[in-house]
């Protein structure tokens, strides 16, 4: 029987992106081919935990909370074989499913929402991760692939930089990427403030409204945070 390493299970309401506020069950998979270096789940990337359970009991235990939409997360599960099986597990019991991934790997598998984050230069760590996380963090080929077959969202996580023209670096690179990716919907594209902390990111959030106006793109904002803080199970 299949396997995945799971770091988490549980249930709260989506944080993040079209979805937002709504109730859902998180299935986080342990294991991730990126190092962010402002990564809020090390515990599922740069130092994975949890462990290996058979798919049929990770789908028993996302059904046993009685809850339409399930969020399979990392980590990148999009990285394990498995991950089909988990997927289609949840899909034949009527689970509506999101899948949370870099946009670095494309399969095969049911989804209602691919939601897709491609990592910009900011989330390059330093040392000998750098190189090897700026080398796959954007791969076009399979980004294109997952919003050509799915419903798709792209959250970008943008940080201020230095000096008067805020978020300009990341900008530029949403605007080249997008023009690489072809026909991508600007209601898709949302900016995602980069922060832990409910107060940085309301300030974040703020210093991004006139550039989603001008730009067309929509406000991310990270409810979980806000509501929760910054901590697991949330």
């Amino acid at each position: 029987m299949a396997k995945l390493r799971i770091a988490e299970v549980f249930a709260s309401l989506q944080g993040e992106g079209m979805w937002a506020g709504t109730p859902s069950v998180f299935v986080r998979v342990s294991g991730c081919n990126l190092r962010c270096a402002w990564c809020d789940t090390r515990y599922a990337s740069w130092d994975p935990e949890g462990q290996s359970i058979e798919v049929d009991e990770i789908a028993r235990q996302v059904s046993a909370h009685g809850i339409e939409h399930v969020v399979l997360t990392g980590g990148e599960p999009m990285l394990f074989d498995p991950v089909v099986d988990l997927a289609e597990a949840l899909d034949a019991a009527g689970h509506t499913i999101t899948v949370e991934t870099a946009g670095t790997v494309h399969r095969r598998l049911p989804c209602d929402l691919m939601s897709i984050s491609p990592k910009l230069s900011n989330s390059t760590p330093p040392g000998e991760w750098g190189v090897r996380h700026d080398r796959i963090r954007l791969d076009r080929g399979p980004l294109r692939k997952l919003v050509a077959e799915y419903s798709y969202q792209l959250k970008f996580v943008v940080s201020p930089g230095s000096g008067g023209d805020l978020y300009s670096r990341d900008l530029e690179e949403i605007s080249e990427l997008l023009v690489e990716l072809g026909d991508v919907q600007r209601s898709r594209v949302m900016l995602m403030a980069e922060g832990t902390d409910s107060a940085t990111l309301r300030e974040r959030e703020r210093e991004l409204v006139p550039i989603c106006i001008a730009h067309g793109y929509r406000l991310a904002e990270r409810l979980h945070i806000h509501l929760f803080g910054n901590r697991r199970g949330t």
